[in-house]
């Protein structure tokens, strides 16, 4: 689709409030450029800075160097004004995409996993729980998987399996009840 630079930014500002949560920059681009080509790859990063620096968007930077964006407050007044210069297809279309996919963009954010090579031929597994706009862990475990598949198994099954992993190590370890 081609709108005009000002309906880009709309579209992103737009996308950032129907998702209620801050989003990195690949969430973005990916919902934007790659699944729906609502805007082009590049214009999208350009806008995406482009919003920043006007304070439309505030940039944090959470885990591992990674960067979310969210609305500021100037940003919401913003689109409360001008929202209407979205086609109402398009934002039928991203409150739609929002409702489905928010949880799986919300864990694909906060859920990381990654294996890196022991001295000793295995891998070790780091898997991390982050919360939204703070860059340090909420939770991090490190296993030693014997093989590259099982390692990469365990970064697969994370994603679903973290949140139970965290509740059982929080009940039995930490809660006083």
């Amino acid at each position: 689709m081609n709108y005009d630079a000002v309906t880009n930014k709309l579209i992103i500002l737009f996308c950032l409030e129907k998702m209620e949560m801050p989003l990195t920059e690949n969430s973005i681009i990916d919902i934007c450029s790659i699944k729906h080509e609502w805007i082009n790859y590049m214009d999208c990063l350009d806008l995406l800075y482009q919003l920043t620096e006007s304070k439309l968007v505030y940039k944090t930077e959470c885990k591992e160097g990674e960067m979310r964006y969210t609305l500021t407050f100037e940003g919401r007044d913003c689109l409360s004004y001008f929202y209407r210069k979205i086609p109402k297809n398009l934002q039928d279309e991203i409150i739609a995409y929002s409702k489905a996919n928010r949880l799986s963009i919300k864990q694909s954010q906060e859920f990381y996993a990654n294996y890196t090579d022991s001295e000793d031929g295995s891998y070790i597994v780091t898997m991390r729980i982050y919360e939204s706009l703070i860059s340090t862990p909420l939770f991090e475990i490190k296993v030693k998987a014997p093989t590259r598949q099982s390692a990469e198994e365990a970064c697969k099954k994370w994603k679903q399996s973290a949140p139970s992993v965290y509740e059982y190590i929080f009940e039995n370890l930490i809660n006083t009840d």
